[in-house]
């Protein structure tokens, strides 16, 4: 039995074990994956105040500073958690682990295009991660799916490294932040495709070879030739493994108050999987501490 389980190692996450240790509880992180969530996955933070410097650097000083405190980390995939009133039960895949309190920030999964070739090509040429696999792309011709903030910032990203950008967008207009948008008018290797909508992937000898993109207001065809696919078109919250306890909205996202506790006493959340107005690093953390700073005091 420990003090809290920090289930998802993001920002979130990180700063709630980081809080909550420091103030003397015992805390135990679970997350499937590397420590750091999505930064893992930014080449550069630039919006974090007083910080300015790689995602994934960034990452590895909140996990070292997090466990400074006495946090321990767990390797493994939450399945389900159970409500044991003055205690929580989680459960992974072959263990199980009891705390007097339960912080989530599972945070989110890119959402999927839903097109033929999609899955069939998925880390065969179709990425969801600009930094991790446009070094494979290296003086190649690809295509980014979207108009938000992620798409153009991994736009910009890819451009300095591939030969050739083509930008698809199905409204008429970016929905990113002008600053973005001004930098990416300055890569003269990138293309724009408005009021295009991904169709279907051409596969040549098992490769990507084609992205077919359909007129938003005519659904007329156009193949756009690549060699790889990076759609980053919304994000979907990762909290199936907790829909059965009511705790999420017809959206998928974690509901809580303003101590980050959701509807069952004990069970917190924070981070990308909570319903909020502003997913950034800067409001996980402001979640975090709040969660980690409430639940330690509750403990005393």
């Amino acid at each position: 039995m420990v003090d809290l389980i920090v289930i998802g190692a993001g920002p979130a996450g990180l700063t709630a074990a980081l809080y909550a240790s420091r103030a003397g509880a015992s805390v135990i992180v679970l997350d499937g994956g590397a420590p750091g969530g999505k930064l893992n996955l930014t080449a550069e933070i630039e919006n974090y105040p007083g910080v300015v410097q790689k995602g994934p650097e960034l990452a590895y000083s909140m996990y070292e500073q997090c466990l400074s405190f006495g946090a321990k980390y767990e390797y493994g995939e939450v399945t389900h958690i159970v409500d044991k009133g003055d205690h929580k039960v989680v459960y992974t895949g072959d263990k199980e682990f009891e705390g007097k309190f339960v912080f989530i920030a599972t945070g989110t999964k890119e959402r999927r295009m839903g097109i033929p070739g999609e899955e069939e090509m998925s880390g065969r040429g179709v990425s969801y991660c600009a930094v991790c696999d446009g070094p494979f792309f290296k003086n190649k011709i690809v295509c980014v799916v979207g108009g938000g903030n992620s798409a153009i910032e991994e736009s910009i990203y890819l451009s300095d490294i591939v030969k050739e950008v083509h930008v698809i967008v199905r409204r008429d207009v970016l929905r990113a932040d002008q600053y973005l948008i001004d930098k990416l008018k300055e890569k003269d290797n990138v293309k724009m495709h408005y009021l295009r909508k991904p169709a279907s992937i051409e596969i040549t000898d098992n490769k990507v070879s084609g992205l077919v993109v359909s007129d938003s207001n005519t659904g007329e065809l156009l193949t756009i030739s690549t060699d790889g696919i990076f759609p980053f078109i919304g994000l979907d919250p990762i909290s199936g493994f907790v829909k059965d306890l009511d705790i999420v909205n017809e959206r998928g996202y974690i509901e809580v108050d303003e101590n980050q506790e959701t509807k069952i006493k004990g069970l917190f959340a924070g981070g990308d999987v909570t319903e909020k107005n502003l997913r950034q690093v800067v409001t996980a953390t402001n979640d975090g501490a709040i969660a980690g700073q409430y639940i330690a005091s509750l403990l005393k």
